[in-house]
Protein backbone atom coordinates (compact mmCIF):
# COMPACT_ATOMS: atom_id res chain seq x y z
CA UNK A 1 0.00 0.00 0.00
CA UNK A 2 1.73 3.31 -1.05
CA UNK A 3 1.05 6.41 0.79
CA UNK A 4 -1.84 7.74 -1.07
CA UNK A 5 -3.51 4.99 -1.10
CA UNK A 6 -3.04 4.09 2.73
CA UNK A 7 -4.52 8.17 3.07
CA UNK A 8 -7.14 7.62 1.26
CA UNK A 9 -7.91 3.98 2.95
CA UNK A 10 -7.45 6.49 6.87
CA UNK A 11 -10.18 9.03 5.67
CA UNK A 12 -12.62 6.33 4.49
CA UNK A 13 -12.71 4.71 7.50
CA UNK A 14 -12.49 7.83 9.86
CA UNK A 15 -15.92 9.23 8.05
CA UNK A 16 -17.13 5.33 8.56
CA UNK A 17 -17.16 6.18 12.00
CA UNK A 18 -18.81 9.89 11.74
CA UNK A 19 -21.57 8.30 9.83
CA UNK A 20 -22.29 5.00 12.31
CA UNK A 21 -21.99 7.12 15.46
CA UNK A 22 -25.30 9.39 13.46
CA UNK A 23 -27.01 6.20 12.58
CA UNK A 24 -25.63 6.12 9.06
CA UNK A 25 -26.13 2.76 7.26
CA UNK A 26 -22.70 2.49 5.00
CA UNK A 27 -22.20 0.64 1.70
CA UNK A 28 -18.49 0.56 0.97
CA UNK A 29 -17.52 2.22 -2.40
CA UNK A 30 -14.65 2.72 -4.44
CA UNK A 31 -13.77 6.60 -4.36
CA UNK A 32 -12.95 8.44 -7.12
CA UNK A 33 -9.09 9.47 -7.07
CA UNK A 34 -9.57 13.05 -6.65
CA UNK A 35 -12.84 13.19 -4.88
CA UNK A 36 -12.62 11.63 -1.90
CA UNK A 37 -15.20 12.91 0.37
CA UNK A 38 -13.77 13.81 3.56
CA UNK A 39 -16.91 13.91 5.85
CA UNK A 40 -16.73 16.35 9.24
CA UNK A 41 -18.78 17.84 11.91
CA UNK A 42 -20.88 20.77 12.12
CA UNK A 43 -18.27 22.52 13.96
CA UNK A 44 -15.49 21.33 11.35
CA UNK A 45 -16.79 21.14 7.58
CA UNK A 46 -14.51 19.19 4.96
CA UNK A 47 -12.42 21.72 3.01
CA UNK A 48 -12.73 22.45 -0.38
CA UNK A 49 -11.42 20.03 -3.30
CA UNK A 50 -12.24 22.50 -5.97
CA UNK A 51 -10.08 25.75 -6.55
CA UNK A 52 -12.00 28.71 -5.64
CA UNK A 53 -13.96 30.88 -7.98
CA UNK A 54 -12.52 34.21 -9.58
CA UNK A 55 -13.07 37.31 -8.38
CA UNK A 56 -15.49 38.64 -11.25
CA UNK A 57 -18.65 37.85 -9.40
CA UNK A 58 -21.81 39.34 -10.70
CA UNK A 59 -23.87 40.23 -7.90
CA UNK A 60 -26.89 38.55 -9.22
CA UNK A 61 -25.04 35.45 -8.87
CA UNK A 62 -22.83 34.92 -5.73
CA UNK A 63 -20.32 32.83 -5.47
CA UNK A 64 -21.35 29.59 -3.67
CA UNK A 65 -18.49 28.05 -1.29
CA UNK A 66 -18.43 24.52 -0.17
CA UNK A 67 -19.45 24.87 3.15
CA UNK A 68 -20.76 27.20 5.32
CA UNK A 69 -21.81 27.59 9.07
CA UNK A 70 -24.44 29.41 9.13
CA UNK A 71 -26.94 30.25 11.71
CA UNK A 72 -30.02 28.12 11.69
CA UNK A 73 -29.13 26.04 8.46
CA UNK A 74 -25.65 25.14 7.66
CA UNK A 75 -25.01 25.84 3.60
CA UNK A 76 -23.88 22.48 2.00
CA UNK A 77 -22.36 22.17 -2.01
CA UNK A 78 -19.91 19.74 -3.09
CA UNK A 79 -17.72 22.31 -4.45
CA UNK A 80 -18.19 25.94 -5.12
CA UNK A 81 -19.45 27.23 -7.98
CA UNK A 82 -21.44 30.25 -9.46
CA UNK A 83 -24.89 30.53 -8.23
CA UNK A 84 -27.34 30.65 -11.48
CA UNK A 85 -29.23 33.92 -12.34
CA UNK A 86 -32.94 33.56 -11.86
CA UNK A 87 -33.17 35.77 -14.87
CA UNK A 88 -31.73 33.25 -17.25
CA UNK A 89 -32.29 29.95 -15.30
CA UNK A 90 -34.27 27.26 -17.23
CA UNK A 91 -35.33 24.08 -16.32
CA UNK A 92 -35.12 21.33 -18.78
CA UNK A 93 -37.24 18.38 -18.99
CA UNK A 94 -36.52 15.79 -21.18
CA UNK A 95 -35.93 11.97 -21.45
CA UNK A 96 -38.83 9.43 -21.59
CA UNK A 97 -41.59 12.39 -22.38
CA UNK A 98 -43.84 13.24 -25.07
CA UNK A 99 -41.37 16.06 -25.96
CA UNK A 100 -38.72 17.96 -24.57
CA UNK A 101 -39.92 20.75 -22.56
CA UNK A 102 -38.27 23.95 -20.86
CA UNK A 103 -39.59 26.51 -18.61
CA UNK A 104 -38.31 30.26 -16.83
CA UNK A 105 -38.43 30.57 -13.14
CA UNK A 106 -41.60 32.98 -13.70
CA UNK A 107 -43.23 30.44 -15.41
CA UNK A 108 -41.70 27.17 -12.42
CA UNK A 109 -43.33 29.98 -9.87
CA UNK A 110 -46.76 30.33 -11.36
CA UNK A 111 -47.33 26.32 -10.96
CA UNK A 112 -49.64 25.21 -8.24
CA UNK A 113 -47.64 24.77 -5.06
CA UNK A 114 -48.56 23.52 -1.48
CA UNK A 115 -46.33 24.49 1.63
CA UNK A 116 -44.56 22.06 4.02
CA UNK A 117 -42.49 22.56 7.61
CA UNK A 118 -40.13 19.99 7.79
CA UNK A 119 -36.77 19.10 8.89
CA UNK A 120 -33.71 18.26 6.46
CA UNK A 121 -31.48 16.01 8.11
CA UNK A 122 -27.54 15.64 7.38
CA UNK A 123 -25.68 12.68 7.69
CA UNK A 124 -22.80 15.28 9.48
CA UNK A 125 -25.50 14.73 12.23
CA UNK A 126 -27.07 18.37 11.92
CA UNK A 127 -30.90 19.17 11.46
CA UNK A 128 -32.41 22.39 10.48
CA UNK A 129 -36.11 23.23 9.81
CA UNK A 130 -38.06 25.49 7.63
CA UNK A 131 -41.24 26.11 5.90
CA UNK A 132 -41.12 25.06 2.19
CA UNK A 133 -43.18 25.97 -0.75
CA UNK A 134 -43.56 24.56 -4.49
CA UNK A 135 -44.91 22.09 -6.84
CA UNK A 136 -45.16 18.00 -6.45
CA UNK A 137 -44.69 15.87 -8.72
CA UNK A 138 -48.38 14.80 -10.27
CA UNK A 139 -47.50 18.74 -11.19
CA UNK A 140 -44.80 18.38 -13.19
CA UNK A 141 -46.09 15.01 -14.20
CA UNK A 142 -49.15 16.74 -16.11
CA UNK A 143 -46.65 18.88 -18.00
CA UNK A 144 -44.05 16.51 -18.62
CA UNK A 145 -46.57 13.61 -20.09
CA UNK A 146 -43.54 10.92 -19.21
CA UNK A 147 -43.85 7.41 -21.09
CA UNK A 148 -44.91 4.53 -18.72
CA UNK A 149 -41.95 2.89 -19.22
CA UNK A 150 -40.50 6.02 -16.82
CA UNK A 151 -39.45 4.99 -13.60
CA UNK A 152 -37.09 6.78 -12.37
CA UNK A 153 -35.64 10.66 -13.07
CA UNK A 154 -31.93 11.81 -13.15
CA UNK A 155 -31.75 15.30 -11.87
CA UNK A 156 -28.58 17.46 -13.14
CA UNK A 157 -27.53 20.55 -11.47
CA UNK A 158 -25.61 23.74 -11.70
CA UNK A 159 -22.93 22.84 -9.38
CA UNK A 160 -22.57 19.66 -11.80
CA UNK A 161 -23.90 17.53 -8.56
CA UNK A 162 -26.32 14.56 -9.63
CA UNK A 163 -29.14 12.80 -8.05
CA UNK A 164 -31.66 9.60 -9.29
CA UNK A 165 -34.53 9.25 -7.36
CA UNK A 166 -37.73 6.63 -8.27
CA UNK A 167 -40.76 8.09 -9.37
CA UNK A 168 -42.23 6.25 -6.15
CA UNK A 169 -40.00 8.09 -4.16
CA UNK A 170 -41.49 11.64 -5.64
CA UNK A 171 -45.00 10.51 -5.49
CA UNK A 172 -44.60 10.37 -1.41
CA UNK A 173 -46.99 13.00 0.36
CA UNK A 174 -44.00 14.80 1.37
CA UNK A 175 -41.49 15.33 -1.23
CA UNK A 176 -41.60 18.62 -2.49
CA UNK A 177 -39.86 20.39 -5.56
CA UNK A 178 -39.22 23.49 -3.59
CA UNK A 179 -39.44 27.17 -5.03
CA UNK A 180 -39.53 28.72 -2.02
CA UNK A 181 -38.41 28.71 1.39
CA UNK A 182 -39.53 30.41 5.02
CA UNK A 183 -42.21 32.84 2.89
CA UNK A 184 -39.83 33.87 0.26
CA UNK A 185 -38.09 33.15 -2.84
CA UNK A 186 -35.72 30.29 -2.38
CA UNK A 187 -31.77 31.63 -1.70
CA UNK A 188 -29.45 30.95 -3.75
CA UNK A 189 -26.95 29.46 -0.70
CA UNK A 190 -29.83 27.11 -0.38
CA UNK A 191 -30.43 25.75 -3.91
CA UNK A 192 -31.97 28.43 -5.84
CA UNK A 193 -33.98 28.27 -8.08
CA UNK A 194 -35.04 25.16 -7.64
CA UNK A 195 -34.10 22.17 -5.49
CA UNK A 196 -35.97 18.93 -3.84
CA UNK A 197 -36.65 18.24 -0.26
CA UNK A 198 -37.67 14.59 0.83
CA UNK A 199 -37.54 14.67 4.93
CA UNK A 200 -37.29 11.43 5.46
CA UNK A 201 -34.08 10.93 3.23
CA UNK A 202 -30.61 12.61 3.91
CA UNK A 203 -29.95 15.72 2.60
CA UNK A 204 -27.76 14.72 0.26
CA UNK A 205 -30.70 12.97 -1.66
CA UNK A 206 -32.30 16.32 -2.29
CA UNK A 207 -30.73 17.87 -5.02
CA UNK A 208 -30.00 21.91 -5.08
CA UNK A 209 -29.82 24.19 -8.18
CA UNK A 210 -31.71 21.88 -10.34
CA UNK A 211 -31.36 22.43 -14.11
CA UNK A 212 -32.08 19.21 -15.56
CA UNK A 213 -35.01 16.76 -15.12
CA UNK A 214 -34.52 13.50 -16.80
CA UNK A 215 -37.03 10.88 -17.23
CA UNK A 216 -35.51 7.36 -17.59
CA UNK A 217 -36.24 3.69 -17.35
CA UNK A 218 -33.92 2.81 -14.75
CA UNK A 219 -31.90 3.69 -11.71
CA UNK A 220 -29.05 4.28 -10.34
CA UNK A 221 -26.45 6.09 -7.46
CA UNK A 222 -26.44 9.82 -6.96
CA UNK A 223 -23.06 11.16 -6.84
CA UNK A 224 -22.19 10.63 -3.04
CA UNK A 225 -22.54 7.33 -3.18
CA UNK A 226 -20.35 6.81 -6.33
CA UNK A 227 -17.34 8.37 -4.53
CA UNK A 228 -17.89 7.42 -0.75
CA UNK A 229 -19.66 5.28 2.04
CA UNK A 230 -22.85 6.60 1.24
CA UNK A 231 -26.59 4.67 0.40
CA UNK A 232 -28.29 4.94 -2.76
CA UNK A 233 -31.36 5.31 -1.13
CA UNK A 234 -30.47 8.05 1.60
CA UNK A 235 -32.89 6.71 4.23
CA UNK A 236 -32.65 8.53 7.54
CA UNK A 237 -31.47 5.37 10.26
CA UNK A 238 -31.89 5.50 14.11
CA UNK A 239 -28.86 7.17 15.73
CA UNK A 240 -28.30 10.98 17.01
CA UNK A 241 -29.34 14.25 15.71
CA UNK A 242 -28.00 17.68 16.29
CA UNK A 243 -31.41 20.66 15.50
CA UNK A 244 -29.29 23.63 14.89
CA UNK A 245 -33.06 25.38 15.91
CA UNK A 246 -31.39 24.01 19.98
CA UNK A 247 -28.00 24.28 19.95
CA UNK A 248 -25.93 22.07 21.88
CA UNK A 249 -28.81 19.74 22.25
CA UNK A 250 -28.77 16.43 20.87
CA UNK A 251 -31.54 14.10 20.19
CA UNK A 252 -31.95 10.19 19.94
CA UNK A 253 -34.00 9.58 16.67
CA UNK A 254 -35.67 6.55 15.08
CA UNK A 255 -35.17 6.66 11.59
CA UNK A 256 -37.50 7.97 8.81
CA UNK A 257 -38.80 11.87 8.81
CA UNK A 258 -37.75 13.77 11.85
CA UNK A 259 -41.19 15.16 13.64
CA UNK A 260 -41.07 14.98 17.58
CA UNK A 261 -39.31 18.57 17.55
Amino acid sequence: MNRRTFLKATLLGALASILKACGVRIEPTAPRPTELPLGGSPQAPAPSLVPPLGSATPAATPAILQNENREGFYIRYYRPFQAPDPNTWRLRIEGLVEEPLEFDHATVLAWPSKSQVSRMKCVECWSAKAKWEGFTYDTLAALASPSPLATHIRFECADGYWEILSIEELRHPRALFVTKMNDALLPAEHGAPLRMILPWEYGYKGAKTITVLRFQDEGGAGYWPTVGPYTVDGYIQPGFDYPLDSPGESRQIEGGEITEY
